[in-house]
C-alpha cells in the first residue's frame, strides 16, 4: 500500500476523486487504457473509465500466467459435506473455464447475451462465472436457496440465452435436486431460455430430461479453447438481484472496469492482504460477498481463493472454519456474524479452536448484517486478533464502512463499523436533507460521485434506479440504513428504514412474503415484520387476521402459511413464526402500523401516532404476543405516553 495514511488518502479520494481512481486503475491490466476516470451519461449517471477496454477473465486467470504463476494455485474447493478437497492452479484454471466458455460460444451466447447461473458451491460455479466474462456474456447467478417462483422471476427479468446448473446441492442431511427446480422455473416463466447445461454431480438426485438440455461435462470436453473478448469498461459484468420494497427484485448491474479496479484496490486497502496469500471470504456465489471476494477480488488480486461448501456448525461440528483456516493458512477470512454466534453457541468457550494452528490468519472481517458487542469482544478474545467489522452492500458491491487494514488501523468501536471508505463520502442526513449533527440518527447517504465499483444503474429500468436511489435527497446516494456519526466520525449503522429485512446477512423483502401470505387460504389480512433475533440478527414474524367464517385451525393455518413461503420464496426466507390475532392495528387512513408491531415484538421503546385508529389494539396485540412466547410474558411494552403527533 501507500505510504499515506488514511485520512490524507480518504481526502483525496473526495476532493481529487478522477485524479485518485485513475491511479488505481493504472494496477489492472487494460487492453486500451481508459481516456477518463469519469463521464457522465444521456441520464446524468456516472459512467467509470469510459474508453477503456478489458476483460474480467482475463485479469483473474490470464495476467498471472502471464506473470509466472500459472502453478500457483488459484482456488482452494473445500467440502466438508461430500468430504472432498480439490486445489485449482492458475493454469487448470484457465483450462476449465476457457473450455466452458467456448462450449457456451457453440451454443450461441455471445458478448451481451445474459446467462443465469443456479448453482452450489463447487468450483463448476466459479468457472460458469468466469466463463460468461471471458466471452463478453452478463451473467445473473441466483442463489440455490431460492424456489423456482423466484427464479422463474430473475429469469423473465434477465431473459438469459442459457442457465448452467447442477443437478444438486447437499447440506448436513439433504440432497437438494437442482433440475427439478430450474425445469419448474422454466415452465412458470414467460421467457424461456433455449439451452440448461446441467453438471451432474452423481449424487443420486433426481435429473429429469429435458429438450433443452446439455451435458456440462461433455460440452467441455468437446471444446477447445477460446480467447478473452475484450469489453468496454462500461459494459456489464453481472446482474445481481436483490430484494426491494415493493417485492419485485431489483437487478443490480455491476460494470466490468470500475467493478475490477475498485475491488482490486479494496483487497489492500481494506483487507490488507498480499497477493499470493490465501483469502476465505465464508459466503456464497450467489450473494454480493460471493461475487466480489470468493471470486472476482480475490482472483484479479491475486490471492488463492477458497470455496467452501458446507456450514460453520455440523460439518462436522463448530470447528470446521478453524480446521479450513489451519490446513489452507488462510491468512484473511470474511464471514457473518450469524456464523460466529451459532460458533459461539455450539462452543462457547471456544475449546474446539485450541486443536488447530491458527497462528497465520492476520485479521477476521465480520459483515452482512449488524455485529453485536458481545460476538465481536468473545472473538476477539479466541482469536487474539484484529476482529474488523464493516458495512457495506448488493449495491456498492464492495466495503463502503471498515476499518482500513492496509492503512494505520483505527482503534476498534464495538458496534461501530467505523469510517468511511476512500471514495464513499458518506453523510446522515435529516428527513428535510439538512446534515445531522454527531450522534443524531438519519438517514446514512452517499454524496455523489459514488467510487467505481458501485452499481450504475439497475438492468432494464433506470427510472426506478433513479427513484429508488437519486431522488429522496438530491445530489445523494441514498442507501435505504439509518445511522448515525459520533463525535470522532465513526459509523454506526441501524438498520433498514424500508421493509427489507436482514435474515442472517440475507436482505429479502417482508413485502413479498406478505404477498404470499396474504394469498393463502383463509387469510384474510397479514403483516410480515423482521424481529430480532439472537441467532440470524432478524427474523420474519408474519402476524394474520384469519377471514371470518372459516373453521380453520390456528396450527393449520400456521403451517400452510410457512410451508407457502417456504415453496414460493425458499427456505432462505426462515418463516417459522405466525402469530393469529384479532385485527391488526392501523391509523385511521388504513396504514396497518409495522413499525409499532416491530418495537413491540423487539421490547423496544414505541410511540403511537395520533393518526391511530383504535389505541386498545395494542394491549391485545401485547396479550397475543406473550401467548406466542414472542415477548416475555411480563413485558407489558415500552410505550412512551405523549402521543406523537407527526
Amino acid at each position: 500500500m501507500s505510504s499515506l495514511q488514511y485520512p490524507m488518502a480518504f481526502r483525496r479520494s473526495i476532493e481529487s476523486p478522477d485524479e485518485f481512481w485513475m491511479e488505481q486503475a493504472e494496477k489492472i491490466h487494460w487492453f486500451e487504457k481508459p481516456k477518463a476516470a469519469r463521464t457522465i451519461d444521456e441520464n446524468g449517471l456516472d459512467l467509470w473509465f469510459s474508453g477503456g477496454k478489458m476483460n474480467t477473465c482475463y485479469l483473474a486467470i490470464d495476467h498471472h500466467i502471464a506473470k509466472g504463476r500459472g502453478e500457483e494455485h488459484a482456488l482452494i474447493y473445500d467440502s466438508p459435506v461430500t468430504q472432498t478437497t480439490r486445489k485449482y492452479t492458475y493454469n487448470e484454471m484457465l483450462d476449465e473455464v476457457s473450455r466452458l466458455a467456448k462450449g457456451l460460444d457453440t451454443l450461441g451466447v455471445t458478448k451481451g447475451d445474459t446467462v443465469v447461473i443456479y448453482m452450489p458451491m463447487i468450483p463448476e460455479a466459479v468457472f460458469a462465472m468466469l466463463a460468461c466474462a471471458r466471452i463478453g456474456a452478463i451473467h445473473s447467478v441466483v442463489f440455490g436457496g431460492f424456489a423456482p417462483h423466484e427464479l422463474a422471476l430473475r429469469i423473465d427479468d434477465a431473459k438469459p440465452k442459457a442457465i448452467i446448473t447442477a443437478t444438486s446441492g447437499i447440506e448436513i442431511d439433504r440432497i437438494i435436486p437442482y433440475k427439478p427446480m430450474v425445469d419448474d422455473a422454466i415452465s412458470k416463466s414467460i421467457h424461456k431460455p433455449e439451452h440448461v447445461v446441467v453438471f451432474n454431480r452423481r449424487l443420486g438426485a433426481v435429473r429429469p430430461d429435458a429438450e433443452y438440455d446439455i451435458d456440462y461435462k461433455t460440452l467441455v470436453k468437446a471444446s477447445g479453447h477460446i480467447a478473452p473478448v475484450p469489453v468496454d469498461a462500461t459494459d456489464p459484468l453481472y446482474i445481481l438481484y436483490t430484494s426491494g420494497t415493493t417485492g419485485k427484485p431489483k437487478g443490480i448491474i455491476r460494470d466490468n472496469g470500475g467493478h475490477a479496479v475498485a475491488l482490486n484496490y479494496s483487497m489492500s486497502a481494506v483487507y490488507g492482504v498480499n497477493p499470493g496469500e490465501v483469502f476465505w471470504a465464508a459466503s456464497d456465489v450467489g450473494w454480493v460477498v460471493g461475487h466480489s471476494y470468493i471470486v472476482y477480488g480475490s482472483l484479479i488480486h491475486g490471492n488463492t481463493t477458497v470455496i467452501f461448501e458446507g456450514k460453520p456448525i455440523r460439518t462436522p461440528d463448530a470447528s470446521t472454519f478453524w480446521r479450513v483456516i489451519s490446513e489452507h493458512n488462510v491468512r484473511v477470512m470474511f464471514t457473518a456474524p450469524t456464523a460466529i454466534r451459532a460458533i459461539k453457541k455450539e462452543d462457547p468457550n471456544g475449546d474446539l479452536m485450541k486443536q488447530f494452528d491458527l497462528s497465520g490468519l492476520r485479521y477476521q472481517f465480520l459483515a452482512g448484517e449488524r455485529c453485536d458487542s458481545a460476538t465481536l469482544h468473545w472473538l476477539e478474545e479466541k482469536l487474539g486478533i484484529p476482529v474488523i467489522d464493516h458495512w457495506w452492500q448488493t449495491e456498492s458491491g464492495w466495503p463502503m464502512v471498515a476499518n482500513m487494514m492496509g492503512y494505520a488501523p483505527h482503534p476498534v468501536k464495538a458496534g461501530s463499523a467505523t469510517k468511511p471508505v476512500c471514495g464513499y463520502d458518506l453523510k446522515i442526513l435529516r428527513e428535510d436533507g439538512t446534515e445531522a449533527d454527531p450522534n443524531e440518527e438519519g438517514y446514512v447517504v452517499v454524496q455523489r460521485p459514488l467510487p467505481p465499483g458501485t452499481l450504475p444503474n439497475l438492468w432494464g429500468d433506470t427510472e426506478r434506479f433513479i427513484k429508488g436511489y437519486l431522488t429522496r435527497f438530491p445530489g445523494f446516494y441514498f442507501s435505504g440504513d439509518g445511522g448515525y456519526i459520533d463525535e470522532d466520525g465513526y459509523v454506526y449503522i441501524t438498520g433498514r428504514v424500508d421493509d427489507v429485512i436482514n435474515v442472517a446477512g440475507h436482505r429479502l423483502s417482508t413485502a413479498e412474503m406478505e404477498e404470499v401470505v396474504s394469498s393463502t387460504l383463509n387469510v384474510a389480512e397479514c403483516a410480515v415484520i423482521g424481529v430480532n433475533d439472537e441467532l440470524k440478527g432478524q427474523i420474519p414474524l408474519a402476524i394474520v387476521v384469519v377471514r371470518s367464517g372459516t373453521n380453520v385451525q390456528n396450527h393449520e393455518l400456521s403451517a400452510n402459511i410457512i410451508n407457502a413461503v417456504r415453496v414460493e420464496i425458499g427456505p432462505v426466507a426462515s418463516l417459522k413464526k405466525v402469530c393469529i390475532v384479532d385485527r391488526l392495528p392501523k391509523t385511521r387512513s388504513g396504514k396497518i402500523l409495522r413499525k409499532t408491531l416491530r418495537a413491540i415484538a423487539d421490547g423496544a421503546e414505541y410511540t403511537l401516532p395520533s393518526t391511530i385508529d383504535d389505541p386498545a389494539i395494542i394491549d391485545e396485540i401485547i396479550a397475543r404476543f406473550k401467548e406466542e412466547g414472542i415477548i416475555s410474558s411480563a413485558a407489558n411494552g415500552n410505550k412512551i405516553d405523549t402521543i406523537s403527533q407527526s
